[in-house]
C-alpha cells in the first residue's frame, strides 16, 4: 500500500532518523511531534529491523510497514537530523525545504576519506593500548594492525560475506599476527595488543544505549539490540579463541606474558589521541568537534580521579552525571543536539573492552576470582552510567514549543 504524498515526508524522516542510530523511544516522540505540528494524526512504532507509522483522517486510517536494517552511528547524520526535526518541530519547515534537507544529509554521509580513516583506526587502537598499559613494540604493532582492521572494514562495504562475518574474520586475523609477532618480539603483549587493535568493534556503547532503552521502557527495541550487542562481542570473541586455538596448537605460545614500561606521561597524549581517532570514525561535523573531544577527556578523567577514593561505582555515575550536564551546556553554545557530545563521552565510559577481557580471563586465567571481580566491575560501570543518565533525566520525553498557525 502507497502511503498517500501528504505523510510520505513523515516516512522519511522516521527511515532516516533509524538508519541513523537515534534510539526508538526518541524516533516515535519525534515523530509523533512532527506530525502533530503538522496537523496529522498518527502512532507509530520503531523496531531495530522495522518501522511502523499509522496515520489516520476523517474517514480513513493508512498503516504503512517498512523493513530498514539496524542503524549504525553516524554522529554526523545524527546531529543534522536531530536539528532537522527539531526544525520542523518547533517552526513548522515545508515539506519541499524537508525532502531538500532530508538529501543532503544522505549525501553528506558518503563522504568518505578512507587515509583519514585508516589513520583514525591506527591511532585508536594504538592510543588505547596505550590507555590500559603497555610498553613501545606492543603499541607499534597496535597501530599497524588497527590500520589492517580497517582494510577489513572497507572490504565488508564491497562483500555482503565479509560484511557478515566481519567481527570474527577481523578478530581472528588480527590474533594470528599477533601470536607471530610474539615469536619475534618476546616482550610483545600479545593480549592487549589483540584487545587495541578491535577496540572499535567491542560493543561497550552499543550495549549501554540497549540499556538506556530497555530503562526508558521501549523492552521491545532495547532487548533485541542488547542480544545484538552480546553476538558481536561473542562474535569478536570467537575470532580471537578460534585463532589463539590454531596458534597454540602449532606453536608454543605464552598467552600470560604482560609487561609495561610506558611513562605515566603518555596516558595524558593517548586520552585526547582517542578522542580525535573517534570523529571521522563516527563522521563527527567540524563544528562538533572540540566540545566532543573536551566532553571525552572530561568523562575519562573525571572517572578516573575519583574511582581511587570513592570505588568504581559512585566514580562513574558521577562521570555520567558530569559529562551529561556538560554535554547540555556545550550543546546550548553550539547550537548542536546534546546527544552527540553526550555519546562522545559515554564512549570513554562504556564498559566494552573490561567485558572482553572477562571472557578471556575466564578461558586463559585460572584465578575465577580475579574473572568475577571483573564481571563484577563491569556491571557496575553499565549501572553507574544507566543510573547517571537516568537520575540526570536524559530520557525524558522532549515537550515541543506550542505553536500558533493563523488560518486562511
Amino acid at each position: 500500500m502507497r502511503v498517500p504524498k501528504k505523510y510520505q515526508f513523515i516516512v522519511e524522516i522516521g527511515k532516516a532518523l533509524h538508519i541513523y542510530g537515534i534510539p526508538s523511544y526518541k524516533i516515535q516522540s519525534y515523530l509523533t511531534q512532527v506530525a502533530k505540528t503538522k496537523g496529522i494524526t498518527g502512532s507509530f512504532m520503531d523496531l531495530p529491523t522495522w518501522v511502523n507509522y499509522v496515520f489516520y483522517d476523517e474517514k480513513n486510517s493508512y498503516n504503512y510497514v517498512e523493513c530498514i536494517p539496524p542503524g549504525s552511528l553516524n554522529l554526523g547524520a545524527f546531529s543534522r537530523i536531530d536539528e532537522l526535526t527539531n526544525k520542523v518541530i518547533d517552526s513548522g519547515m515545508e515539506v519541499d525545504e524537508i525532502d531538500k534537507e532530508l538529501k543532503i544529509i544522505h549525501a553528506k554521509t558518503k563522504e568518505v576519506n578512507h587515509f583519514i580513516l585508516t589513520l583514525a583506526y591506527a591511532f585508536a587502537a594504538g592510543s588505547f593500548s596505550l590507555m590500559i598499559g603497555t610498553n613501545w613494540i606492543s603499541f607499534a604493532f597496535s597501530i599497524l594492525l588497527g590500520s589492517l582492521t580497517y582494510l577489513f572494514v572497507y572490504l565488508a562495504n564491497k562483500s555482503k560475506y565479509v560484511e557478515s562475518v566481519l567481527e570474527s574474520l577481523c578478530a581472528l586475523v588480527v590474533t594470528i599476527f599477533a601470536c607471530l609477532l610474539t615469536f619475534i618480539f618476546p616482550d610483545f603483549n600479545l593480549g592487549l595488543t589483540i584487545l587495541a587493535s578491535i577496540i572499535i568493534f567491542i560493543p561497550g556503547l552499543a550495549i549501554t544505549t540497549a540499556l538506556e532503552e530497555i530503562t526508558s521502557k521501549s523492552l521491545v527495541a532495547g532487548g533485541a539490540k542488547l542480544f545484538d550487542a552480546m553476538v558481536v562481542l561473542f562474535k569478536q570473541f570467537f575470532g580471537v579463541i578460534l585463532g589463539l586455538g590454531l596458534m597454540t596448537s602449532l606453536l608454543d605460545i605464552d598467552l600470560t606474558h604482560y609487561e609495561s614500561n610506558m611513562p605515566q606521561w603518555t596516558i595524558f597524549c593517548a586520552i585526547p589521541i582517542f578522542s580525535i581517532c573517534t570523529l571521522p570514525i563516527f563522521q563527527v561535523r567540524k563544528k562538533d568537534m572540540f566540545f566532543g573531544i573536551l566532553t571525552g577527556i572530561f568523562a575519562f578523567f573525571i572517572t578516573v580521579f575519583l574511582s581511587s577514593g570513592l570505588g568504581i561505582l559512585v566514580s562513574t555515575f558521577i562521570g555520567t552525571l558530569t559529562v551529561v550536564g556538560i554535554s547540555r551546556i556545550f550543546g546550548r553554545i553550539s547550537k548542536t543536539p546534546k546527544s552527540v557530545y553526550l555519546t562522545q563521552g559515554i564512549i570513554m565510559l562504556v564498559p566494552g573492552s573490561k567485558s572482553f577481557m572477562g571472557l578471556s580471563n575466564s578461558f586463559f586465567n585460572p584465578s575465577i576470582t580475579a574473572s568475577a571481580n571483573l564481571f563484577e566491575e563491569v556491571t557496575f560501570i553499565l549501572m553507574a552510567i544507566i543510573g547517571g543518565l537516568l537520575f540526570a533525566g536524559t530520557f525524558r520525553e522532549r515537550k515541543p514549543k506550542e505553536h500558533h498557525f493563523k488560518s486562511h
